[in-house]
């Protein structure tokens, strides 16, 4: 029997990691019923981490939520009590870019619904937070989030600058002084980028939040005023995640890893990969970036490992060499690296175009599952794997 691993994050503007997982694993057993097939919903700190530990954690409560969202309408969020007494609080469902829809706020969006959820969690009582920080909306250096927390952020004239990667420029002096105390925070991020420079938040991922040239030059020179204000390291890796909410979370003290890494160690992704025949992955748009700290990157680099006479072993019987890999994804971008997978399959393609494939995710998704199930099958009967 073939044991297949099903772990995808998310396809935005569609379908949830879950039903990611459940469509494809559907396909798969089109084709090879009989084999083993294991769906495991991944995240790597945005959209889709909330559920990811529900599943995880089926004994957690869900606690909702009103906040301001980044547009400046109330949303109705939630966040995860788990049963050891930590919070999940997830941005994207908060100040996430998704509740923006096509209408983006490149120099007015905020963080301050994410802020207002993580007090709420706080003045619940919990002992330990975990923040998923992808999918922002903004790039507002994190300020929403700490004036929601109690921070002030004061003009040369002692009024509070605006929202927004507008008003960084415009801050004069930062008081962090009234701010709740967080208890022991991890912040679960999916890049590694620093708040300034080329590799920056503006630089880098301004343009996916509507900012141009010239915004995001503004915005650049206001994430830099706030570094000065604040006055830490703004080279630390992931200080530029989430348009600088992973800084901010820094200068309270939390704690900034890896989403994925640390999702797929609760889930206990690293021991399923071991016992593996394939293992399937996948996000929506899988491009240049998609193996340096999202999910397909961390399964491929979880398979690697997984190579010669040291390849772990869990506890159940593990098979001999590497698994196969397999990737499915709304679109693969022409700069996408894709040498690690064995097949590969665009619902796009499938589709014939960009919305077809979205209205349709559900259908496509198993489509794609079969063709990876045939894929295989066809490449298995070559002969074993070495």
């Amino acid at each position: 029997m073939t044991t297949v691993v099903v772990a995808p994050d998310s396809f935005k503007q569609s379908l949830d990691a879950a039903s990611v997982a459940t469509h494809l694993a559907a396909g798969w057993r089109r084709v090879r019923p009989d084999d083993d097939v294991r769906p495991v919903p991944m995240a790597d700190g945005g959209e889709g981490t909330l559920e990811a530990f529900a599943v995880a954690f089926p004994r957690a409560r869900r606690v909702p939520v009103r906040v301001m969202g980044p547009h400046d309408l109330a949303v109705e969020a939630e966040w995860l009590w788990l049963p050891d007494g930590t919070a999940v609080v997830e941005l994207a469902s908060t100040s996430g870019i998704e509740l923006l829809g096509d209408e983006l706020r490149p120099l007015s969006a905020h963080t301050q619904g994410f802020g207002e959820a993580i007090r709420a969690a706080v003045e619940a009582g919990v002992t330990r937070l975990i923040l998923g920080i992808g999918s922002s909306a903004s790039t507002d250096g994190g300020v929403g989030m700490l004036r929601a927390l109690g921070g002030r952020f004061l003009t040369a004239d002692g009024a509070e600058a605006s929202q927004g990667a507008g008003g960084l420029a415009r801050i004069a002096q930062v008081d962090l002084s009234g701010v709740t105390a967080l208890p022991e925070t991890l912040v679960l991020s999916d890049v590694t980028n620093p708040l300034l420079g080329p590799r920056g938040a503006a630089a880098v991922f301004g343009s996916q939040k509507g900012l141009d040239r010239a915004g995001r030059e503004l915005a650049e020179a206001g994430l830099a005023r706030l570094a000065g204000l604040i006055g830490l390291d703004p080279e630390a890796p992931g200080s530029g995640a989430a348009g600088g909410v992973g800084y901010a979370l820094r200068a309270l003290g939390a704690r900034v890893t890896p989403g994925a890494e640390r999702l797929g160690d609760v889930l206990g992704l690293p021991e399923l990969v071991a016992s593996a025949d394939v293992v399937i992955t996948g996000e929506g748009a899988f491009d240049g970036q998609s193996l340096a700290g999202k999910v397909p990157g961390y399964v491929v680099s979880l398979a690697s490992e997984q190579r010669g006479p040291s390849r772990r072993r869990s506890s159940l019987a593990a098979p001999q060499g590497p698994p196969a890999l397999l990737l499915a994804a709304g679109r693969i971008a022409a700069d996408a690296d894709v040498s690690a997978f064995r097949a590969t399959c665009s619902l796009v393609e499938l589709a014939g175009s960009p919305e077809a494939a979205i209205a349709g995710a559900g259908r496509w998704l198993e489509e794609a599952g079969s063709r990876l199930a045939l894929s295989y099958g066809d490449s298995d009967s070559a002969g074993p794997r070495g």
